[in-house]
């Protein structure tokens, strides 16, 4: 009973923070904007086990574009689909060029990564077993509204709007 509470909760809070059709090309129009916006988060979710594979080199491109226009523009990104498994440290030799990826979105581009610490446990899995580098957001559509209040924009990536 509590498993399907929870499921319901999460669903209804992604349904309340994802607006209608917005996606990864919500990117051109943050740089026409004339000033800056407070930050970008980046919201990943996809039903691809190997989405990551696919999503770093995007969002690469998609911060350098932002940076260029915006230079010093805080980028979140908050993963919380089947990809963010990709992120486990169990997976790190597997997914090398994910992992390597996001390390150099962090060190080098001062990203924050995060995933979801609810959808983890649904598959058995804890804050530990991410490594040090990625983030744990006890739930990643709260994190992601706790960016929308601070002003952020919201850029979605996902299996249906790319």
């Amino acid at each position: 009973m509590a498993y399907k509470f929870s499921s319901v909760f999460c669903l209804l809070a992604c349904l309340l923070v994802l607006p209608a059709g917005v996606s990864a090309s919500q990117v051109k129009p943050i740089l026409e904007l004339e000033k800056p916006p407070e930050g970008v988060v980046i919201e990943i979710i996809t039903d691809d086990e190997d989405g990551m594979e696919w999503v770093v080199p995007k969002v690469e491109r998609m911060v350098q574009q932002l940076r260029q226009r915006f230079p010093g523009l805080d980028v979140a990104i908050v993963s919380h689909g089947a990809e963010m498994f990709a992120m486990l440290e169990n997976e790190s030799k597997n997914y090398s060029e994910v992992h390597q990826g996001v390390q150099s979105l962090m060190k080098d581009n001062n990203v924050e990564l995060y995933v979801c610490g609810t959808y983890a446990g649904w598959q058995g899995h804890e804050e530990d077993d991410f490594p040090s580098y990625v983030n744990v957001a006890a739930v990643a559509p709260a994190q992601i509204n706790d960016y929308l209040d601070l002003g952020y924009e919201l850029i979605v990536i996902g299996d249906e709007n790319d």
